[in-house]
């Protein structure tokens, strides 16, 4: 009997010594590193400017659909009905091509928006993952995705981070 006790208390210490040393946990908010990091900001103004260009492209189409349309609806009683019908054939393409050059504008600017953020994205992982194993982090959590409940604040590693990426 003496035997079973001393095994069970021996057990009893053993999971107690391994639950101590679980693993070191950490968290960081991405979303919040990657606004500090001055990458980001250029690549921002570098993905508004080639927005900027396809909107402006679009708008011009748009003023011209809207002018055409307004044409139409104003000599429309004195057209012939093979006038008419080419004039709305007229406007039905230029609104295709409007969709489809507006459909074709949001994939160029996001293959451009990934194009430019990859490379920030890439240098702000390394950061984290050279952080977490100089200091000796099992796990690292992002809180910004909403899945952390609790943390305690001297496991924040954005300081860290940031100080490996040279940011304030």
């Amino acid at each position: 009997m003496k035997k079973i006790v001393l095994f069970f208390a021996c057990g009893l210490m053993i999971s107690s010594f391994a639950y101590a040393q679980g693993p070191k946990l950490g968290y960081i908010n991405s979303r919040e590193l990657l606004e500090a990091m001055p990458e980001i900001k250029k690549a921002d103004s570098n993905l508004q400017i080639y927005a900027k260009s396809f909107q402006d492209q679009l708008q011009q189409m748009s003023k011209e659909y809207e002018k055409k349309g307004q044409e139409y609806q104003a000599s429309e009683k004195t057209m012939t009905d093979a006038v008419k019908e080419v004039k709305v054939k007229e406007l039905q393409d230029l609104q295709n091509r409007i969709e489809s050059t507006n459909q074709s504008a949001q994939d160029k600017v996001a293959k451009k928006k990934e194009e430019l953020y990859s490379p920030v994205l890439e240098k702000a992982d390394k950061a984290i993952k050279d952080v977490a194993k100089e200091k000796g982090y099992d796990y690292i959590f992002d809180a910004s995705g909403g899945v952390l409940l609790f943390a305690k604040d001297g496991d924040n590693i954005i300081a860290a981070v940031k100080a490996k990426l040279g940011i304030k």
